[in-house]
């Protein structure tokens, strides 16, 4: 009597991970970095950080407090 033959399923097997996500969420960190990044390098903004110089005090005692 012959043995019987295990087939192959389509399903990952248990010790392996597969993950899926959506379109958007590969785009939307891409779009908001991209954002981000020509608002630091824009020549514009250099001008505008310069009127309120209590927000950069303010972020630099932030930074001092947190990695003291």
């Amino acid at each position: 009597m012959p043995a019987p033959t295990h087939t192959r399923s389509h399903r990952p097997a248990a010790d392996s991970v597969e993950i899926r996500l959506p379109w958007w969420a590969v785009a939307l960190p891409a779009v908001v970095f991209a954002a981000l990044l020509l608002m630091i390098l824009s020549p514009g903004q250099a001008q505008a950080a310069t009127a309120a110089p209590a927000f950069g005090q303010l972020i630099e005692l932030t930074f001092q407090l947190l990695f003291r």
